[in-house]
């Protein structure tokens, strides 16, 4: 199941956030830095006034990638779309992060389409197309 987070989204403008749920990456790590840098990032969209929603997927197998950002992506009328660094730089996801780029494109094609470098930079990154629109 995948997870969804959210600040106010029923005024525009409206981001969201794509990208891998930290709770469900294979392998021992702690991914609690992660999940606190998340809610940190989500609290400056609040203090912005932005709307912000999560499509957080896992990469243990129990979801379909494509379905969950396909429904998130048509819930609403998106103005940036930020896919995030933990789909964007293993190398080995190449072709997950090309799908997502693809479904953007496809489903939310009025949406500028942003990239962080962590969860730290996440408003950054959808702040400099926000400025844009």
């Amino acid at each position: 199941m995948a997870t969804v987070a959210w600040v106010d989204v029923t005024s525009a403008p409206r981001v969201l956030v794509i990208g891998v749920d930290p709770h469900r990456v294979p392998g021992p790590w702690d991914p609690t830095p992660v999940v606190d840098a998340i809610a940190a990032g989500l609290v400056r969209f609040a203090e912005a006034g932005v709307g912000v929603e999560t499509c957080m997927f896992g990469l243990d197998g129990s979801d379909d990638v494509e379905a969950v950002v396909t429904e998130a992506l048509g819930r609403l009328p998106w103005e940036v779309v930020v896919v995030g660094g933990g789909v964007r730089k293993p190398d080995e996801l190449l072709e997950l992060f090309e799908r997502i780029v693809n479904l953007v494109r496809r489903h939310a094609p009025g949406a500028a389409i942003a990239f962080n470098s962590g969860p730290g930079d996440t408003f950054d990154a959808a702040a400099r197309w926000l400025a844009d629109r």
